[in-house]
């Protein structure tokens, strides 16, 4: 599945239990239809991300930024402290590929070319003969 948003906060690495990292970050979805009416109705959905390839990306995907990523879907339900039932969209992402905006950074300086081509390349695997 692919989805594209912009992120709502600067990307954190956390470490597991397990020693291992994770990029967690949040995108929002904007969309927008004419209902029946014909009065514009704007919609607009949050996924709560998470990254495991390279914690080095976090560097590089800022508040505002426009990203496309593939992956899969997840959905969360629970009951909060004052007793309301509350649910989340998780994106497990397996690529990232960067559209632009978010803040400017100097840590991009940081960042090897092989992982910025990890980042903002989009590969597709294609078994079509043509």
């Amino acid at each position: 599945m692919n989805i594209i948003g912009r992120l709502t906060w600067d990307a954190e690495v956390r470490t597991t239990s397990q020693e291992k990292q994770v990029v967690n970050f949040s995108i929002a979805i904007n969309e927008s239809y004419r209902n029946k009416q014909g009065e514009r109705i704007e919609q607009t959905s949050y996924f709560d991300c998470s990254y495991w390839r390279s914690p080095n990306v976090a560097k590089i995907l800022t508040k505002g930024a426009l990203v496309e990523l593939t992956g899969r879907v997840s959905t969360r339900a629970w009951t909060a402290n004052d007793g309301e039932l509350r649910a989340s969209l998780n994106f497990h992402t397996a690529t990232i590929k960067l559209h632009g905006g978010g803040k400017k950074t100097d840590n991009l300086l940081d960042i090897s070319d092989q992982e910025k081509r990890k980042v903002t390349e989009h590969e597709t695997v294609d078994d079509l003969p043509f």
